[in-house]
This record gives structure tokens, C-alpha cells and sequence, in this order.
């Protein structure tokens, strides 16, 4: 077989020239490979420190306040809450607020000082397992450290027991990473699946030339929108049920929480979700073109979601970044109902914002569609 090097040159030539005209080819080559390092070099990070914490100290003793102080010290611990009673507590941890809750009795200092075994709770949100088994070791190691330094300072004298740390883990006392990761990946699928459907539903139309039909109809693109969205969300609906089913009968992780809740917030993540689909679906000009936009907008839902890594691991500035993504919101909502048992009153703002995040990405996609043909 004679190869023909002029007709090869000739075909490279040809091919990069399409690819130069494609500027949204172009900028997808160059952005994926940078994206993709900042956001592992940065997101893809399991140690976690500066875990927001709430406090509830009974003695406010010296003693007391230098426990606190080593556990700030020691950089795991953030006292960003100062709770007076356990219900205070229980609200922080519920609502996500604080990952850790340390509970001191009214007589550490008094028992430190006599010689008796201080005790004192760690109450932990077991919903990471990652970042709940940072919290155990982190303040064990602060405690026994404390401990060791109360026995020299007091030897020749009275010599106190250890400190008396008891521990507690809330929602996932097993800390099973299948109670972690499985809402946390009904929500990725969710989204997935949605949005590869829906990217490719304006962009199919033009490929097959039935856009020209739509063009001279009398719909208005609000309802041509609505009306692309309504058959995804049941198919999303469809999904979810199914994902749940096999989440409780495969995998055995109880739904604590309400499923007609649980659904509701689907339903508004799904207006979100699919809003971004047809924003694709509005700009591509080719299926091609969508499934490279969609590829774009999937990893970084994946990575900075929380579903992957704490986001008490990130930066603050990826971290701040993450605040865009409704996965992020609803990947919160898909464990505080599955595991914490959590009610519209500690999600109600989670549901705002998917509400406005659906109104906007649906009026974008309104904007961006255009009844002609380029």
C-alpha cells in the first residue's frame, strides 16, 4: 500500500483548520486540562482542619478555658459557636452548622483540682466519615496531651487520673462510608443524567432540521422551554425513585427523614439541573459541542460538591466557588434528610436557593434560544 505523505499533509491541514474555526473546541482543549489540575490540586484534599465547632461550657473555669484553647491551638478546631445548653447543641450539628459539639460539666475544674478523672463529651457528625474521624483522633491527641501535662505539673502533689474524653457519633455511629456516599451520589447521577439529556434536546432539533417546524409554530420559547424540561423531570423523578429503592434494599441505609420532603427538593433541583442542560443545548451547535460543555460542567459538580472531598478541605476560595454549584445545596439536603432525619425547618434556606437557582438557569436558557436558524 503506497502512502501518499502530500494527501496526509493535506487531511492534518484540513483538520486543524476546523478545529481552529471551532472557537468553543478550542477554548474547551485549553481550559479542561488547566480546570481539572487547579481543581485536584486544590479540592482533592481529605485532611481537614479548622472544623467549625460549638462549645458548651458548663464549669468556665481555668481549667476549662485551656482545654478550649489547646483545641484551638491545635488548628482542627474552630470555636465558632458558644452554645448554653444541649439543645443548642443538637441545633448547630442538625442544621451543619458546626461538624463537632464538645460538652465540659460543671465540675472538670473541681475534679481536676481534687485528683478525680475530669470527664468530658465529644459529639460528632458522623455524616463524613472522613472529616468525623479527623475530629476523634485531632481531639484525642489534644486531651491525652493535656493530661500528660496536668500529671507533670501536679506530680509530688495530688496526681489527677486522665482526662476522661466520651465520645459520641450522631447519624452514623458506624461511620460507614456507604451511609456517606450513597446520597451524595443519588444526587451526582441525578444531576448526570439530567443534564446530558437535556444538552442535547435544542441541538438534536437543529441537526435533524426540525427546528424549522418549531420556528413557525405560534409556542413561545418560555413554553418551549417548559415543555423540554416537563418529560425530563419525570424521567428524573423515575430516577430517584429508583435510586432510593436501591439505596434502602441494597445497600440498607435508612431514609430518617421524610421521603415526600426528599422529593419535593428533587423536584426543585431538577428545574436547576435541567436549566443548565439547556443552556448547552441553546449554545451548542453541534451534540459534539454539548457533550464537551456538559463533560465541563459535570467535573467540577463532582469534585466541589462535597460528594468526593469535605468542603472544610478546600481552600477558600474553591470553597467559595462551590457556593455556585445547586449540587452542593442539594447534595446537603440528600444526607440531612437520609441521615439526620432533617425537616423543612433546617433546609429552608437549601430550598431558596435551588428555587432560585431553577428561575435562573430557566431564564438564561429562555434568553440564550433564538426562534431562527443561524
Amino acid at each position: 500500500m503506497n502512502f501518499n505523505t502530500n494527501r496526509i499533509k493535506a487531511i492534518i491541514k484540513k483538520e486543524f483548520s476546523q478545529i481552529k474555526r471551532d472557537k468553543r473546541t478550542i477554548a474547551i482543549i485549553i481550559m479542561m486540562p488547566i480546570m481539572e489540575l487547579l481543581l485536584f490540586g486544590y479540592a482533592a484534599s481529605t485532611s481537614v482542619d479548622h472544623i467549625p465547632t460549638a462549645v458548651l461550657d458548663y464549669d468556665m473555669g481555668r481549667e476549662s478555658r485551656e482545654l478550649v484553647q489547646k483545641l484551638v491551638n491545635s488548628q482542627y478546631f474552630d470555636m465558632d459557636y458558644y452554645a448554653e445548653s444541649m439543645d443548642d447543641i443538637e441545633y448547630y450539628i442538625d442544621n451543619g452548622y458546626a461538624k463537632a459539639g464538645i460538652v465540659i460539666p460543671p465540675d472538670f475544674s473541681a475534679d481536676l483540682k481534687s485528683g478525680k478523672s475530669a470527664q468530658l463529651q465529644l459529639i460528632v457528625d458522623g455524616t463524613d466519615p472522613a472529616t468525623a474521624q479527623t475530629i476523634l483522633s485531632s481531639a484525642g491527641g489534644v486531651v491525652q496531651s493535656m493530661s500528660v501535662e496536668i500529671i507533670q505539673e501536679t506530680r509530688g502533689t495530688t496526681v489527677p487520673k486522665s482526662l476522661d474524653l466520651r465520645s459520641r457519633v450522631w447519624y452514623n455511629p458506624d461511620m460507614s462510608s456507604i451511609y456517606f456516599n450513597i446520597p451524595g451520589l443519588i444526587g451526582v447521577i441525578l444531576q448526570t443524567v439530567t443534564l446530558m439529556l437535556t444538552s442535547f434536546s435544542i441541538v438534536r432539533e437543529r441537526e435533524r432540521g426540525t427546528m424549522e417546524q418549531l420556528i413557525v409554530t405560534p409556542i413561545t420559547k418560555m413554553e418551549l422551554m417548559i415543555g423540554k424540561i416537563i418529560p425530563y423531570v419525570v424521567i428524573g423523578f423515575v430516577d430517584i425513585v429508583l435510586a432510593l429503592a436501591l439505596s434502602v434494599f441494597w445497600f440498607r441505609v435508612p431514609i430518617a427523614g421524610s421521603i415526600t420532603l426528599l422529593l419535593l427538593f428533587s423536584a426543585v433541583f431538577l428545574f436547576g439541573a435541567l436549566g443548565v442542560g439547556l443552556i448547552i443545548s441553546t449554545v451548542s451547535k453541534s451534540q459534539l459541542q454539548a457533550m464537551q460543555l456538559s463533560m465541563f460542567m459535570i467535573m467540577p459538580n463532582i469534585l466541589l460538591s462535597g460528594y468526593m472531598f469535605p468542603r472544610e478541605a478546600m481552600p477558600d476560595f474553591i470553597h467559595g466557588l462551590s457556593n455556585v454549584l445547586p449540587l452542593t445545596y442539594f447534595i446537603k439536603v440528600l444526607r440531612g434528610i437520609i441521615l439526620k432525619g432533617n425537616g423543612f425547618g433546617e433546609l429552608y434556606k437549601e430550598f431558596a436557593i435551588l428555587v432560585a437557582f431553577g428561575i435562573v438557569f430557566l431564564a438564561l436558557a429562555t434568553l440564550k434560544f433564538k426562534k431562527k436558524i443561524d
